[in-house]
């Protein structure tokens, strides 16, 4: 009885932490400094409603390179003026009790430092979730560090 209520707590906080995260396609929120990585933005759906809309800031520094093709989510970026991408923004729909990953191919910033990956959640109601480190201890942003 005792190893099934840990075993439910233990689910119920890994529900309850999920987020909106980026990290290395290996899972990790390390890299290398100049390095090419893949790196993927995990989005769990954690309403009774669907994800339309998901839209990923790029942190300055980190070159996009290409991204892996996502069945039912239609892609647009944001270019400064220097050519770089700096904003991605999927549309598509992930249904209550699911999740969907994005994956994308990256150069890291030649110099070692922390990444910091904003994410905005836009649900079916219009709703948005900023993980974004406005609420830290709510809405965490992704970290990477850079070494």
């Amino acid at each position: 009885m005792q190893k099934i209520l840990t075993l439910s707590a233990a689910l119920l906080l890994s529900f309850a932490a999920a987020h909106a995260t980026v990290r290395t396609e290996a899972g990790t929120s390390e890299s290398a400094a100049g390095k090419s990585e893949t790196y993927r933005l995990n989005v769990p759906v954690e309403k009774e409603l669907a994800t339309t809309q998901v839209r990923l800031v790029i942190p300055a520094g980190v070159g996009i390179s290409r991204f892996q093709v996502t069945p039912g989510f239609a892609r647009t970026v944001t270019k400064n003026a220097d050519g770089l991408v700096t904003e991605v923004v999927w549309k598509g729909d992930i249904a209550s009790m699911e999740y969907a990953r994005f994956f994308f191919q990256a150069v890291n910033p030649a110099q070692p430092g922390e990444l910091v990956w904003k994410v905005y959640q836009t649900y079916a109601d219009g709703s948005v979730v900023a993980w974004d480190d406005t609420q830290p201890d709510k809405t965490p942003a992704s970290h990477t560090t850079v070494k």
